[in-house]
């Protein structure tokens, strides 16, 4: 008789391990309160990635004279049609894992779950009523949602949040994003390609404040940010906020989570619309965890060993539910999904967290993977750095796409390469290459001496490569004092 699991949550850790259960035999529940694909899906990837797609288009066309194409007429965005566009894409993608789930045998139950004691989980239902599942194993990912930050209530109207964002009804003429992390850069390029007037406020140093990601990497995406017209204050906050007949009035301080404070007084701002992207805030309310035996972390995370098992006996957890201690991606949450799944069954398997390639779909693009310079000498390890313009690559002049770098981390005795990373064209896409070489335990050497297409983007990663030897056929010498 097959085991009955049960899981909480359809967002692309739930899902997918609902559907590697049933592929593994078990009888399987899957259990979503809003929509199949969860926040990734309905708030996140896919619909940003849409619109994202509405605005590289309207650049694009505006740029047609630079490619011998002549254009007639004036082009502006229908924010309308825009919406449409991408509601189609997210409704498409919904029903295909909608009929996904019918061709495995999972029961989706449209509603609210909750853990009601061993064994045992309650559905309140979207549709009125309840229902009790009885099952063996229970996998939770509930996932996460956007944080509010104390001081600036979002309203839903003139304090947004990037859900917020994704209902729109009008372009706004002017927004400050208080924020200058993933979701903050990829919805100030967007909103800036359809007309806003954006201003970024960012509490760090830095724009895109990681410690995997290399500092160079975000002062090359301020650069391009500029020459977008927005406006970047970095070791600033939001130290009041008023709101009169004329919009919005905003004090920028100086951020307490710097040693020394940017030089000038607090900023004057005004402005339309204020997006608030400071992160996310963990979905565990609600969920009957405390009562069930489930343990939090002090930030909040759920407490999962090394296969993914809670501290109550047959109840796993996976994706951002388990906090901001382990990397809060959707790909992430797919991978646990596998592990869950299969130790939810009777497996002994292990997330493997050494090899995770991170994307932000700004304009242009931002990826990595492994180790940045500062991480590997924090560890005791002997880095260098090699580096290739894409502005000298055929393919990326012949698209007009120049801006940007490829750059590669890795150990100068072994040539080993410890980590990449890249800010230019479909540096998302590029990324997996690196990944693809650091968990084979490739060196620079490997890629510099891999065949590449011509003409094509990848191949800057090679270039590079023959740079940390020393060979690059494309880069002057370098002078003696200068290595």
């Amino acid at each position: 008789m097959p085991l009955h699991l049960t899981v909480i949550g359809a967002g692309p850790g739930g899902y997918q391990a609902a559907v590697r259960a049933a592929q593994l035999g078990a009888q399987v529940s899957l259990v979503e309160a809003s929509g199949v694909g969860g926040t990734c899906l309905h708030w996140g990837c896919i619909p940003t990635k849409a619109l994202q797609a509405s605005a590289l288009a309207l650049l694009g066309a505006r740029r047609l004279g630079e490619f011998g194409i002549n254009l007639q007429g004036s082009l502006s965005p229908d924010l309308q049609a825009i919406m449409a566009r991408k509601d189609q894409v997210v409704g498409l993608q919904a029903q295909g894992l909608e009929r996904l789930f019918e061709a495995h045998g999972i029961r989706l139950l449209k509603g609210r779950g909750r853990l009601l004691g061993p064994g045992l989980v309650g559905v309140e239902l979207n549709a009125g009523g309840g229902e009790e599942l009885a099952c063996d194993r229970i996998i939770l990912a509930t996932g996460s949602r956007p944080a509010d930050l104390p001081g600036l209530g979002r309203d839903g109207q003139y304090i947004l949040n990037s859900d917020d964002i994704l209902r729109l009804k009008e372009i706004p003429e002017s927004i400050c994003i208080v924020g200058g992390g993933v979701v903050g850069c990829e919805l100030a390029g967007i909103l800036a390609a359809l007309g806003s007037r954006v201003t970024m406020v960012e509490a760090l140093d830095r724009l895109l404040p990681l410690p995997s990601l290399e500092a160079e990497v975000s002062k090359l995406l301020l650069r391009e940010l500029k020459k977008q017209r927005i406006a970047v204050h970095a070791g600033r906050v939001v130290s009041a906020l008023e709101r009169d007949g004329q919009g919005l009035r905003l004090t920028l301080g100086h951020s307490p989570l710097l040693k020394t404070a940017p030089a000038g007084p607090p900023l004057e701002l005004r402005v339309e619309r204020v997006l608030i992207s400071v992160g996310r805030a963990l979905n565990s309310g609600g969920l009957g965890l405390a009562e069930a035996g489930v343990a939090l972390d002090p930030r909040g995370g759920v407490v999962v060993d090394e296969h993914l098992q809670t501290t109550a006996p047959g109840v796993y957890a996976l994706g951002d539910l388990l906090g901001p201690g382990r990397p809060m991606l959707a790909h992430m949450a797919g991978a646990e999904a596998l592990v869950a799944a299969a130790n939810a069954l009777g497996g002994s398997e292990v997330v493997d967290y050494s090899v995770v390639p991170a994307a932000v779909f700004t304009m242009p693009e931002v990826a990595w993977v492994g180790l940045s310079p500062e991480q590997a000498l924090a560890q005791g390890r002997e880095a260098r750095s090699a580096v290739f313009p894409f502005r000298l690559l055929g393919k990326s002049q012949a698209m007009g796409e120049i801006a940007g770098q490829c750059k590669l981390v890795y150990e100068p005795e072994s040539l080993r390469l410890l980590g990449a990373h890249l800010i230019g064209p479909h540096a998302a896409d590029l990324i997996h290459e690196c990944a693809l070489a650091l968990r084979l335990g490739a060196t620079v050497a490997d890629l510099a001496h891999t065949i590449h297409a011509h003409p094509t983007l990848s191949e800057g990663l090679r270039e590079a490569a023959e740079a940390a030897l020393g060979q690059c056929l494309h880069l002057p010498p370098v002078k003696a004092g200068q290595a």
